[in-house]
Formats: structure tokens, sequence, C-alpha cells
């Protein structure tokens, strides 16, 4: 697969645009969002916040299940005084009987914004060509920037360090939270080290942008099949689901023993030098057996967790849960610059 990205430059003024990719902000963008944020959080826990997307909503289409995405959307939508109106999959005409095209154009007309969590990048593509308001992508098997956008918010409130922040990924490297981080790194001008196999590295239309942008940005980019490598000196360790949403459960057995040396263990986290790394997962997280899927995969692997152990997923270096607040925030922020500036 390969991509074409317009990386946009000295964006201030957001209104009115999509975020379909992780670039579609450009630097500028991406630094006035994590501003926000910031700014609402704080406003937010000291009881001080001011509601200022009254009366505005937004339609969620969304093809798969969500619990982190659907429910800052929302819940950043209340807080603010607005509203969204779901429209999961089954529940919309959309792609069975209504083109996406239509979709778009009766949604821009009903609301204030679109935002599209599926699988296709070309339908979050067309409904931004066809919609007269904001497009969102909340997550496509090829991008998702409003993690990575939440990702780097975190990271910024748990840095200890003046240089730029130094960051492990280690898992499967394929997948669209692995391309997300990968280029917003190369954006920001961080220093990402990717962990993983050869075969699961990500696209290289994605690795060659990245390095472009960390180029331009002053950051540093690699890859390693060495887990250990990849960890030493960083702050944070990062990683997702081996398998990812949509994949045949064929693809476990395979996956499971491609990545076994790449779980985050506490020697994983060891080896990173530092007695303050911290540890990352966009979640859902296999860290022990009280999923079904975990239970199943576990049993058939004889494991009792993938890709992080409960030991790593539950100790205090752990921040995920801060991690998954900021969606909250991030998302909050993002609507207000897209709709009022």
């Amino acid at each position: 697969m390969s991509q074409t990205v317009a990386v946009p430059t000295d964006l201030v003024d957001l209104r009115g645009r999509d975020l379909l990719t992780d670039v579609d902000l450009g630097r500028d963008g991406v630094a006035a969002v994590l501003t926000r944020a910031s700014a609402l959080k704080a406003a937010r826990r000291a009881g001080s916040e001011q509601q200022r997307l009254v009366g505005r909503c937004a339609a969620l289409l969304f093809e798969k299940p969500s619990t982190r995405t659907r429910t800052a959307a929302q819940a950043a939508l209340i807080q603010q005084g607005g509203a969204a109106i779901p429209l999961e999959q089954g529940s919309s005409q959309v792609g069975s009987k209504e083109s996406v095209a239509d979709t778009a154009a009766v949604l821009s007309r009903m609301c204030d914004l679109i935002i599209f969590r599926g699988a296709a990048q070309q339908t979050v593509v067309d409904l931004a060509a066809h919609a007269t308001v904001p497009v969102i992508n909340a997550l496509t098997d090829t991008w998702h920037p409003t993690q990575s956008l939440a990702d780097v918010m975190t990271m910024r409130e748990f840095t200890t360090s003046v240089e730029p922040i130094r960051l492990a990924y280690l898992g499967d490297a394929r997948n669209n939270v692995a391309t997300s981080l990968l280029v917003t790194s190369g954006l920001l001008g961080l220093d990402l080290r990717i962990g993983a196999p050869a075969a699961l590295w990500p696209e290289q239309w994605a690795i060659d942008l990245a390095q472009d942008l960390a180029a331009a940005a002053g950051g540093r980019l690699s890859l390693t099949e060495d887990p250990m490598a990849a960890v030493r000196g960083v702050e944070f360790v990062h990683t997702d689901v081996w398998v990812s949403m949509g994949e045949p459960e064929s693809v476990w057995s395979a996956r499971v023993e491609a990545l076994s040396e790449y779980q985050v263990t506490a020697q994983t986290m060891a080896a990173t030098g530092r007695s303050d790394a911290k540890f990352m997962h966009c979640l859902p997280a296999f860290h022990d057996r009280d999923t079904d899927i975990g239970a199943q995969v576990c049993a058939a692997t004889g494991r009792v967790s993938l890709e992080v152990t409960d030991e790593v997923f539950s100790s205090p270096a752990s921040i995920v849960f801060e991690q998954a607040e900021n969606r909250l925030h991030t998302l909050k922020a993002l609507f207000q610059l897209l709709l009022i500036g």
C-alpha cells in the first residue's frame, strides 16, 4: 500500500479542517491541540471549565466497536454543552442503501462534525471530500491520529527530560497505532525506537514519510529486531495488542510465536536503565486471562499474558489510564479548534 500525504506548514487556524492522518494538522496545529488540551484538563479539574460548544453536535459514524473513543467523544461534547449522535454499523444506511458521498452531504446539513471509526482509510477520505463540516478519523486500518495526540500529551506530562522525548514501541509495528506513533514522532522531532520482527515493521511509505519529517524537525527514528536495544535509555515503553481488530483467530498462534520476545516484562522495563521509565498502551490490553479473547489465546498458547505482563501493566510504572483519560482532553481541544478556534 502506498500513501501520498501532504504536510501543511505554519498552520495556526484549524477551523474547518479535517483530521484524516497524523500530518493533517501540521506541527503547529498539533502543538495548538496539546496546549488547549492541557488547559482544558486543568480547568476541568479546577471546576472552572467553560462550555464553548453549546448547541454543537457530532455524528459518530462507527463501523468498529469502541470504549475509549466513543466515551471520550461523547463526554467531551457533553462537558462542552454539545451532543453526539451515535450511528453504529447497521443503525444507518451508509454503505448499504446510501453512498458515503450522500451520507456526508446529509450529515453535514445536520451536524457540525463527522467522526468516523472503521476499516478503510478511503472511506474517511471520501467522507471528507463530500462533507462541508470537519471530518475526524477516529481510527482506520491505516491511521489512528486521535490516539497519537493523547499519547504525546501523556508523555509530555510525565517526561523529566529537557531532551526530545525518547520512547520505544515494541511488538506488532505494522498496525495503525504504530504508524501514527511513528509519523507523529517524526513530525514533532521525537526520538522513537521501534523494536519488532522485520516482517512486522511499518510499511515502507510510513517509514520514509516519518524519516523525512524527522529530518526536518530534528528527530531520530530507528528500527531494530532487538527489543532490549530498542528500549535502552528510553523514558517510555509503548506496545499494543499483537493481533488487530478484524484479523482472523487463525493469525493468533503464528503472531504470538513471532512476538513472544517482544512482550513487555519487568526485565524489559529494567533494560531501559531508568528507574522512572513508564509503560504505555492504547488499550484494551491482554495482560491477563480476564477477557474472553485473552482466556482463549492464553489457553491455546499456554501463556498467562500476551503483549505485556500483568506485573508491568498493574505497576506504578504504568500510565495507561492517564493515557486513556487524555483521549477526552485532546478530543475536546480538537473539537474546539476545528469548530470555533
